[in-house]
Parts: structure tokens; sequence; C-alpha cells
């Protein structure tokens, strides 16, 4: 197993001992996570290994059983959704939450209108600009339904609505999951902005092709335990494979080594599509 990688700049974010039981069944056992600010912390495991639960431990949304969880080395309880971004930490749920038939302004201040007397469109447009420019984002106008945008743009929404606390921390749960390439491609380059802002980002994501693209480590989930931690520009496919699936010795990481040994340069992911083109009847 590769040797876990350290953050390159001070710990925000850390976890040591984490465990939840849900009565007999053991959801996370020991997990220990650093997230440092300016990097993109990739969460991966099969399904079952514990992501969905640190997300809510880490939202508050769950109350951990054992462990400690410290912010800028000061330990903190995560009892509540509030507690969590009060501290600086923000979640962006798999089902996004946005209200489809409200626009974009509306969504983004949705729970939190600036209203000194009666509501502030002015100050919200203007903030809603301010963070959208911020991360370069596509939004024709904040006007249009949430309904009639696309799923890549919806992420956006979704991503800009939780800046607005000013979080150190945001967790991306599955963030490129039901997204076409274009749609992928432009949330990923989001999560670089939002590295690039100094932002501590951890991405749960099964897509090993998005992870090696803005992880800076890739932290391996198995049976709710720690499997590993690696620098995801180091590591290959086949080794993350490997610790999610606990096959250290399976046939994918033996052609792995074949190739290895014979010099053969390991394949990047358009030789991989151009084969499987060729092989299509």
């Amino acid at each position: 197993m590769t040797a876990p990688a350290a953050p390159a700049a001070p710990t925000v974010l850390s976890l040591r001992g984490v465990s939840k039981q849900f009565g007999a069944v053991a959801a996370l056992t020991g997990i220990d996570l650093d997230v440092a600010a300016g990097e993109v912390v990739a969460v991966v495991g099969d399904n079952g290994a514990g992501k969905s639960t640190l997300v809510k431990i880490l939202s508050g949304v769950y109350t951990p059983d054992g462990g400690t969880i410290t912010f800028h080395d000061r330990e903190v309880s995560l009892g509540s959704p509030a507690d969590a971004q009060a501290i600086g930490i923000a979640t962006v749920f798999q089902d996004l939450a946005l209200c489809e038939n409200l626009d974009v302004k509306a969504n983004l201040f949705l729970g939190q209108e600036l209203r000194p007397w009666m509501l502030d469109d002015v100050r919200m447009e203007t903030r809603s600009w301010e963070l959208l420019r911020e991360l370069s984002a596509r939004i024709p106008t904040l006007d249009v339904p949430v309904a009639a945008l696309s799923g890549g743009q919806r992420q956006t929404v979704a991503i800009t609505r939780a800046l607005l606390g000013k979080p150190e921390v945001i967790l991306l749960d599955e963030p490129t999951a039901a997204l076409g390439v274009a749609q992928t491609a432009e949330v990923l380059n989001l999560i670089e902005r939002l590295k690039g802002n100094g932002l501590g980002v951890v991405m749960i994501s099964h897509n090993m092709d998005d992870v090696r693209a803005v992880a800076d480590r890739v932290a391996v989930l198995r049976l709710g335990r720690n499997n590993g931690v690696f620098d995801a520009r180091a590591v290959t496919s086949e080794q993350v494979v490997a610790a999610i699936t606990g096959a250290v010795d399976n046939v994918v990481a033996q052609r792995a080594a074949r190739r290895a040994a014979a010099g053969e340069p390991r394949p990047d992911a358009a030789t991989r599509n151009e084969r499987k083109e060729k092989e299509l009847p």
C-alpha cells in the first residue's frame, strides 16, 4: 500500500478515531482524515463503505459515537447542521436540495434572505453576481427558474449557495454522478476554483477519472474503516481499486504489475477508450 501523503498546507479539519454505530452495525470505526486549506481530498469506497455516514457526521446530521473532530486545532462538537455551518463547514448533498420552481437568486438566499425591513432584492442580486463571478460560473441570468438549468448549472447554484456562509471547508457528495461529459467538466473546473480560492474540499466520488482530475489526495474507506491515503498524482487507478475492494492481489493488480515489470507505460483514459471502440462490432 502506498504511504499516506501529508497535506501540503496547514490542516483546517481533522478527524481522529471517529466512529458511528447504528445498533449492532458499525458504520464507521476509527476513521482518521485531514483536510488542508486549498486542497481537494477525494473520499472513495464501495457501496456500504461509510462515505455517506462520514459526510453526515461532518455536516452535523449525525453525532459520532467516538473520536474527535478538530477545526483549526480546536476540538469541536457538530451537534446539528447549524453547528457545522457556524464553524465553517458547508455541505452540498447529492440531491442538491434546490427548489426548481424558484429562480437562481431565490434559491441562493432561500432561508437566509436579506431583509432589514423588507426583502432587499438589490443587495441579494449584487451578492449573487459577486459569488458567481468569483467562481467564473456560467449562469446567464438570475431570473431563470432552476428547472430550466442544466445539471452542471444546478450544481453550480448549489455550490454557490453553500459559499454564502463563507465556509473554509466544503463537502461535495457525488457532485458529477448524474452529469454528462460537458457538465462534468464544468463542475470539475468549479472544484478547481474552490481550491484556488483557498477552500478545503472533500469530494465523495465513484468516478476515478474525476478523482484523478482534481484531487490532491485520495482517502479510501473499506467496510467503515480507513484503507489507505494516497497521493493522487502518484497512485494508479489499479492501486486505488485494490484498496477499495481489498483484493490487493486481484487480476487487475497482477496485470499492472506485469506491465510495470516489462517497462510498458500505463494506458491513459483516452487509450482505454480507443481500445473499447475498436472492440465494438
